[in-house]
């Protein structure tokens, strides 16, 4: 019904009804529904010449083009119709129909969940793990219900200063806050179960680092006992080892129990690192008391040479420390091959890679005291067999030497943890084929796995998603013959425009429900990988 077909002399023409006849002779012109026109070829800038040009073709006047026309084809000239639909401003006033939720409605608008019980309630998917959907707010009713309680923007904004300067004070007192949290956590002991701090010390790392600080103080008493009987450098420097050592396993004792905090608003990916930071300044802690005492009084030694007294009690120290030192070995062995063994790896991927790094610096520590007591027993020896105090202090020189290589391989694959490293390639690869493999996903690209310590990953990808598949899934979730109807039912521009931003935002929905689902897929597949964070490409 918008075009007409119209005859004159030779020519055929198909022109909108609401304009006048155009003559087109070389040029076909787009007219769009807004009332724009675009001429493809030579135009014409005078109208009049166009009538003229008109009149003569209509009467046969022209008779050089009427000896064209007779000798070419006659073919009808068409004018083409383009409707565009106009682009849409958006101003201030479309984002008022934005979603918020009510926690945030209550703390931004300084509302009571009172307040938002009268107010439109929608229901959206919800990003959390544990729940399908939630409640939330358009959030031009909660501005217009924040207006009607308070009156005036001048009176919301004096509440919001009032709350913000309570918020200040607040923190300001936050030391007496949380002992009065703590004390009423006590007395509401038994209404709520909660898991104490206690329990990590009795199993796994925990207890492997308790049992060495027991040990290691012990064998540090006696030491010192017997470096003041004999003056023998090489046990001053065991005894310095074995306090550098009780220091450094209540540090790592204090990292078990700070990594066992939840997560809060400052660190939301929780104090998992707190071990490897422990890890970290217990071996600069080897570095500079064990490593730098023992170089220090060697060289003494070497400066100023002393005879020994009687080495007897000092054997029997070191004898006792080396029985010890073993069984705390034995003990950190035990639990790596427990821990490398449920993980799929070797005792030596274990260890190198700083999976448990409370653990490995155990191993590590009575390693180096079981090699020091050896190598200080066989310094001992060669000074009472030759009366010369050289040996000894070369024997604390060792012992200083052993324990630096120690901390710096500590202090290197705590760093190299801190860092934030990529998992192995073959774990990447199956995170990959996992999510390469489901249909929704064309491909993937930028993909990075980091390990955030403690077998916990953090996963990150763009995705490709194949919207024929996404969309074919919507649709299997709807009435297709009732879509059908609706399709039918459109008429004009308008009725198109509100049928595909209804079923435009619905896809748009179910495009996110893929995205969920590949994330919880992948966790449940994969329990290191933690966090996942998937971006639509």
């Amino acid at each position: 019904g918008w075009k007409v077909s119209m005859k004159s002399g030779s020519l055929s023409y198909i022109l909108p009804r609401n304009r006048l006849p155009v003559q087109l002779m070389s040029q076909v012109r787009v007219y769009t529904s807004n009332g724009q026109k675009k001429d493809l070829g030579s135009q014409d800038t005078n109208g009049s010449a166009r009538g003229e040009t008109l009149h003569k073709v209509e009467t046969g006047q022209d008779t050089t083009n009427a000896g064209q026309k007779q000798s070419s084809p006659k073919q009808p000239i068409q004018v083409k119709v383009k409707p565009v639909l106009k682009k849409r401003e958006y101003g201030p006033k479309y984002t008022q129909n934005n979603f918020i939720t009510g926690v945030r409605a209550i703390n931004e608008f300084c509302l009571k969940s009172s307040d938002l019980d009268q107010l439109r309630k929608i229901k959206r998917r919800s990003p959390h793990d544990d729940t399908e959907t939630f409640t939330v707010y358009l959030r031009s009713d909660v501005e217009a219900k924040s207006l009607e309680v308070w009156g005036s923007p001048e009176a919301l904004a004096r509440e919001r200063k009032r709350r913000k300067e309570a918020e200040i004070k607040y923190r300001e007192n936050l030391f007496r806050n949380q002992r009065l949290l703590w004390e009423y956590k006590e007395f509401f002991g038994n209404t709520k179960p909660r898991s104490s701090t206690a329990t990590m010390f009795f199993k796994g790392p925990g207890k492997v680092v308790m049992v060495a600080i027991c040990i290691n103080g012990l064998n540090f008493f006696f030491k010192l006992l017997a470096w003041v009987y004999t003056g023998s450098a090489s046990m001053f420097s065991e005894a310095i080892h074995s306090l550098a050592d009780t220091c450094n396993q209540a540090l790592l004792a204090l990292g078990i129990s700070q990594s066992a905090r939840t997560p809060d608003p400052s660190h939301p990916y929780g104090f998992t690192n707190m071990r490897y930071i422990a890890s970290l300044i217990s071996g600069v802690g080897i570095f500079m008391m064990g490593a730098g005492l023992s170089w220090y009084h060697g060289i003494i030694g070497l400066l100023h040479p002393h005879p020994v007294e009687s080495l007897l009690w000092a054997y029997c120290i070191l004898a006792g420390s080396l029985v010890s030192e073993g069984a705390t070995l034995l003990v950190a062995i035990n639990e790596i091959r427990r821990s490398a063994r449920a993980k799929g790896l070797s005792f030596y991927q274990y260890v190198v890679q700083s999976r448990d790094p409370s653990t490995n610096v155990v191993l590590l520590e009575d390693a180096a005291a079981v090699l020091s007591v050896a190598v200080a027993a066989t310094c001992m020896g060669l000074t009472s067999l030759t009366g010369n105090p050289y040996y000894d202090s070369v024997g604390s020189l060792g012992v200083g030497t052993l324990l630096g290589t120690v901390s710096a391989f500590l202090i290197y694959t705590n760093t190299e943890a801190l860092l934030g490293r990529s998992i192995e390639p073959e774990q990447l690869q199956r995170l990959t084929e996992f999510l390469e493999s489901d249909p929704v996903v064309r491909a993937i690209h930028d993909v990075k796995a980091t390990d955030m310590g403690m077998s916990k990953v953090r996963f990150k990808a763009e995705v490709d998603f194949d919207g024929r598949v996404v969309t074919r899934s919507y649709l299997e979730k709807q009435d297709i013959e009732q879509l059908l109807q609706e399709i039918q039912q459109v008429k004009t521009l308008e009725e198109l425009e509100a049928f595909m931003l209804k079923h435009g935002e619905n896809i748009v929905d179910t495009l996110g429900a893929e995205v969920d689902r590949l994330e919880k897929d992948l966790k449940q597949r994969n329990p290191d990988v933690r966090h996942v964070d998937l971006e639509i490409l």
